[in-house]
């Protein structure tokens, strides 16, 4: 039992140098990807930088459009409200205003034939401009009149109802002007308080069309509309004629 435990221990020490060999062609093994390694790193960056030049203006159009979206985003932050749009200027004003910002040369002298062919060359624009306006709106207008939808007729305010006229009769006491006679009209009335026949007399001027009516004649007359600066009535018929 001895001499075996000897030829144990005597055998160990041989297969130690053994063992250290193996580890030693293992360690080589082991070592040669961490040195590729390097190589393909080297074979990497060598291949981008020859893909490089076809890639730089999509990078560039990239880097542009973000600093744009960010411009904007600095420009407009999130919650602010949207800016409000610029008042409407009169024309007198946008005329002042770009006057005031005009920067350009002065125009060379004119003579007074160059101004003043100047002034009617711009008055014959501006008198073309406002004719196609105007029949621009014109043709507007009746497009929105054909299109609106017919309207009822309103009612009248004032029924045309004509009312009722005088009638007056009287005796004729002139008839010299022509187709104008003077009528006289009597009245005769009881007075309200003392019951006395009160007697009084008017003329007015009646429009005789036919010259029918002469002096002393009893005539009726109607009332009529404004026919002269002192005619307001016109001649009905003649009741009785002067003896």
């Amino acid at each position: 039992m001895a001499d075996e435990q000897d030829d144990e221990t005597t055998d160990a020490p041989d297969d130690a140098p053994e063992q250290a060999g193996d580890e030693q062609a293992a360690a080589p093994d082991a070592a040669a990807p961490d040195a590729a390694a390097p190589e393909v790193a080297e074979a990497a960056d060598d291949a981008p930088a020859d893909d490089a030049p076809a890639d730089a203006p999509e990078a560039a159009e990239a880097a542009e459009a973000s600093t744009d979206d960010g411009a904007d985003d600095v420009a407009s932050p999130a919650g602010e409200a949207p800016a409000e749009p610029q008042p409407q200027l009169a024309p007198k004003e946008r005329r002042r205003r770009a006057r005031s910002t005009h920067a350009g040369e002065a125009r060379p002298p004119r003579s007074a034939e160059e101004r003043h062919a100047e002034r009617v060359a711009e008055r014959k624009r501006k008198a073309e401009r406002r004719r196609a306006r105007r029949l621009q709106e014109r043709a507007k207008a009746a497009e929105r009149r054909a299109a609106a939808p017919a309207q009822e007729p309103l009612p009248p305010v004032h029924a045309p109802v004509e009312g009722r006229r005088r009638v007056r009769q009287g005796v004729v006491v002139s008839d010299k002007a022509s187709k104008t006679i003077t009528v006289r009209i009597d009245v005769a009335r009881r007075h309200r308080r003392y019951e006395k026949i009160v007697r009084s007399s008017s003329t007015l001027h009646a429009h005789d069309e036919n010259n029918d009516a002469h002096e002393g004649d009893t005539v009726r007359v109607i009332e009529s509309r404004p026919l002269s600066r002192s005619k307001r009535w016109a001649l009905v018929d003649v009741l009785e004629r002067a003896r």
